[in-house]
């Protein structure tokens, strides 16, 4: 059975369907020795190069859905090579699989990841128009008031577009430093940060605690992993309607 070359490139987890007809755009891939164009369909065991590399698009046909939690540290990368030399969260990761993470976490913020062997759920959960919940714990310095609430859950224009956050609640915290937890349901770069640094306020601590119906379990340590067990697992798959 044949499906179009994008959608196949995603689901065995080498990048998004977009990254893909990027490539093929600019004739980077291949197809049985063909330079691939836009609207080509392939089979999964149909011999595909990207730039010249032959890529293994069966790689995630396993029969079971896989999906691990991992409470990621600040100061771990979520990139798989690093010139500084510094940890990375593949590190962490059970070995024999080939897994793909489900939204980043920048440097400096911890907390919960998620990854998985199915490539096409992984893009799913990750695609605006899923609209799943992400939910922080945020630890700002400054004094906020009502006004900033209102604004921040109203929207701002940010460099790259309109961002907002659907729910702001006071969590806690004495003195010059409040937490807050703040739920928002796309995943721009560096996007809670950059909300209330856009009001003045600096954030010092920054910890994802909850995708979708998926909550970071208070037992499970720093730069430590589970598996989700199978009705989570399925909670995923409902919310990526697969």
């Amino acid at each position: 059975m044949s499906d179009r070359l994008q959608k196949l490139i995603a689901s065995a987890g080498y990048g998004s369907r977009r990254w893909a007809e990027r490539l093929i755009d600019q004739g980077r891939i291949e197809v049985n020795n063909k330079t691939a164009k836009i609207g080509d369909k392939a089979k999964i065991n149909d011999k595909v190069k990207i730039d010249g590399r032959k890529i293994d698009l069966a790689r995630y046909k396993e029969e079971e859905t896989k999906v691990i939690i991992l409470n990621k540290q600040a100061g771990v990368i979520c990139s798989n090579k690093d010139s500084e030399g510094r940890k990375s969260v593949y590190e962490l990761l059970p070995k024999g699989s080939r897994w793909v993470m489900v939204g980043r976490l920048d440097l400096n913020t911890s907390g919960l990841l998620l990854f998985t062997n199915n490539g096409t759920l992984a893009n799913k959960l990750m695609h605006p128009s899923s609209e799943i919940d992400r939910e922080y714990a945020v630890r700002v310095l400054g004094k906020v008031d009502k006004d900033d609430i209102a604004r921040l859950t109203e929207g701002l224009e940010l460099e790259d577009g309109f961002a907002k956050f659907n729910r702001v609640t006071l969590a806690g915290g004495e003195g010059a430093n409040r937490w807050y937890k703040v739920v928002l349901r796309e995943g721009k770069k560096r996007e809670v940060r950059r909300l209330w640094e856009a009001l003045g306020f600096k954030v010092s601590r920054l910890i994802r605690v909850r995708f979708g119906e998926i909550r970071l379990p208070e037992s499970l340590r720093a730069n430590q992993f589970e598996y989700l067990k199978p009705g989570q697992v399925n909670l995923l798959l409902r919310d990526a309607k697969l």
